[in-house]
């Protein structure tokens, strides 16, 4: 309670306030009575020291130095019977007084300083003990609601209703859990973490600040403990210290909250385990039939006739040395903090985590055209956001849409070969789709040494290049293999008959050893001319031109 409460107590009639009127509105958690001269060393904050002065009569350096020590360790007060041996309080304590806006009162005659000492404790421990109470009343109301099943958002309600402002529960990196805050509050509070800042509550009960900006809302953080993350309790508006009532039901808030929050993480951990032991399964092909995809898939929310898109998300440059706990729970943060963000996403996406990556699982409502842009930039909001909070850049790669559910394996395969592409590139927090690879492309992707070596096996007959007609062989073996080994349509196309085709084709089987009939040898041909078109002009002399 404050001092000029317990100023307006019976007991203290009579009492004159002679200095430090400012502080009026400090804290009394104590009442204490000196009559000794080393009481300094046993001073308390927010404590109310009683006295006759007898030590200070003829010492008025000493009762200075009393009154600032006093100040320093801000204490309540300080009442002196000033009658009993002072005569009057010295008007430079008073001085000093106001000047450390620490209340200085002088103390009537009666009654004696043991009665006022009584009278005061009893007093504040009376209104500790209702304080208790109503704690203890306001939290068997907040459990209750609880294990009614009413959930944390009812209780927030509640704790509204008794506060008289709004009350959210904000997420480790200060993003709504449950209620909303205005749309400017969550920009500023947005623009903070994105530029890269940290948010830091002090090791203190609860944190008021004030946003800037000319409407910027003043917000009074309580700590919500539990073992894995810190949330916030968010008062919309500044809780003073001195509302000890306000606070004691604060708290009993977030210790209920706490509780609920480590029941439905432990919860939400199982839920997840097997959500994502179902998709590794699913995308091993344990399930051996299209009738069993489909019943699973009705399990976990996936219906068997509904289109997909499979975006597969990566941690760039993780260190290594992290432990696997370190790392597994790190990756359980993210997967909540995904769940989160994707909930919020105009069309549903189904969470999964697999191996080291994140797979986002959306389900297409409307034509992918205009789902596209939206999801894009779902993604990258979410790679600027894990960027702020995890200090982790991520990449995504996704696939072209399944038809249907036994389809998602092959559409996470697109997505992680998409990933794999965008990263052999050299990119860095990149958004890659899946773009069907042609024979070239994927030609190119293996290394030069690799694909002279396969030039030069398969074409070394032909490696003699005086040997007669060898353009007109090749070219002839060219179109054949270009019109699928058709002999009149490579005739056509040659403007020959189809006899010397025949002719020509024979002789090459003799160059190369082979037959031409065996379909491996006709796809490994077209890959070596395939290759041939790849290798750089420079030193093909040394094979074949």
């Amino acid at each position: 309670m404050k001092i000029n409460d317990l100023l307006k107590l019976p007991i203290f009639n009579g009492t004159t306030i002679v200095g430090g009127e400012l502080g009026l509105n400090r804290e009394v958690h104590t009442v204490n009575m000196m009559d000794a001269p080393d009481i300094i060393p046993y001073l308390k904050r927010s404590e109310l020291l009683i006295t006759t002065a007898f030590h200070f009569k003829d010492d008025l350096p000493a009762l200075l130095e009393l009154i600032r020590e006093m100040g320093r360790q801000e204490c309540a007060g300080l009442g002196i019977k000033s009658k009993r041996f002072l005569g009057s309080i010295p008007e430079s304590a008073v001085q000093l007084a106001d000047e450390l806006h620490l209340p200085l009162l002088e103390l009537p005659v009666e009654p004696s300083l043991g009665d006022l000492v009584n009278k005061a404790l009893n007093h504040i421990l009376d209104v500790q003990t209702a304080q208790l109470h109503h704690a203890i009343q306001t939290h068997r109301q907040f459990t209750q609601q609880i294990m009614s099943g009413q959930g944390v958002p009812k209780l927030l309600d509640q704790l509204s209703s008794l506060l008289k402002l709004p009350v959210i529960l904000l997420g480790p990196y200060l993003q709504p859990v449950f209620g909303r805050l205005s749309p400017r509050t969550t920009s500023q509070l947005e623009e903070i973490l994105s530029a890269g800042m940290r948010f830091y509550l002090p090791t203190s009960t609860f944190s008021a600040f004030s946003l800037l900006g000319e409407k910027g809302e003043t917000l009074t953080l309580f700590p919500v403990y539990t073992h894995r993350q810190l949330h916030y309790l968010c008062i919309t508006g500044f809780v003073p210290p001195s509302e000890r009532s306000s606070i004691l039901t604060i708290e009993q808030a977030t210790n209920v909250i706490a509780f609920e929050l480590m029941k439905d993480n432990a919860l939400k951990q199982n839920r997840r385990r097997i959500q994502n032991e179902f998709f590794s399964n699913f995308i091993g092909g344990v399930f051996s039939s299209s009738e069993e995809i489909a019943s699973r898939g009705r399990e976990f929310g996936l219906s068997n006739d509904q289109r997909y898109i499979c975006a597969v998300g990566k941690l760039n440059n993780k260190d290594r040395t992290t432990s696997f706990l370190q790392y597994k729970a790190e990756q359980d943060q993210i997967a909540e903090y995904l769940e989160g963000e994707v909930a919020q996403f105009r069309y549903p996406i189904h969470v999964y985590t697999y191996d080291q990556s994140y797979i986002l699982l959306m389900q297409l409502t409307e034509e992918w055209k205009v789902i596209q842009p939206f999801f894009i930039e779902l993604l990258e909001r979410l790679q600027s956001k894990i960027a702020a909070y995890y200090e982790s850049d991520m990449s995504f790669g996704f696939s072209s849409y399944a038809q249907s559910l036994p389809q998602i394996p092959l559409s996470y395969k697109e997505a992680n070969e998409a990933l794999y592409f965008g990263g052999i590139t050299g990119k860095k927090r990149f958004i890659e789709l899946y773009q069907p690879k042609e024979v070239p492309e994927i030609l190119r992707l293996i290394p030069q040494e690799h694909l002279r070596k396969f030039y030069m096996d398969t074409m070394q007959g032909f490696e003699d290049e005086t040997l007669k007609d060898h353009k007109m062989l090749l070219h002839t073996l060219s179109v054949y293999l270009e019109t699928h080994c058709h002999f009149a349509e490579t005739a056509k196309r040659l403007y020959i008959h189809r006899n010397t085709v025949i002719y020509r084709l024979e002789k090459c089987e003799e160059i190369i050893g082979r037959s031409l009939k065996d379909p491996e040898e006709t796809l490994r041909l077209r890959m070596a001319f395939r290759i041939k078109a790849l290798l750089p002009e420079e030193g093909k002399s040394d094979w074949l031109t």
